[in-house]
């Protein structure tokens, strides 16, 4: 990845936030990693609202990676939301969620995700799923959203 592309990690598991932030100092990706806890605070983050509303501190982000199973608005709902957007809805989403349901995978596809990966169970799988996101998401130049 190229330096100084924000990121924006949509989880409510503190403990998967630890991870995924280890993994990706670990990956040696020196990109700046903003953390909403809930779907409510991805949709304030991501519409500019309330405290979100200053871009030099909360950029949007360069890429989005969603987990799907969260209290009152669910991945699913944030996701529908980031693709009705006008200024979110061409930021590519990664999700990362611990079910392999079908009809999750599925809904998460017709909703407008750009990949729907599970988490893997242990750190070292981890961080090369972050590797090859890095690979992949950012080898080209980034387009102008705005």
């Amino acid at each position: 990845m190229k330096a100084g592309l924000p990121l924006l990690l949509v989880e409510d598991n503190p403990d998967d936030v630890f991870l995924f932030t280890r993994a990706l100092s670990k990956a040696q990706r020196p990109h700046p990693l903003h953390v909403v806890t809930s779907g409510q605070e991805a949709i304030a983050y991501l519409g500019r609202t309330g405290k979100y509303s200053d871009d030099a501190a909360f950029p949007l982000p360069d890429l989005i990676m969603l987990d799907l199973k969260m209290p009152l608005v669910s991945g699913f709902e944030v996701l529908q939301w980031i693709r009705s957007d006008g200024l979110a809805r061409l930021i590519p989403v990664i999700v990362l969620s611990s079910s392999a349901l079908t009809e999750d995978v599925n809904r998460a596809y017709s909703l407008g995700a750009n990949a729907y990966m599970v988490k893997p169970a242990d750190t070292v799988a981890l961080e090369r799923l972050i590797q090859t996101i890095s690979d992949f998401w950012h080898a080209g130049e980034k387009p102008d959203l705005r």
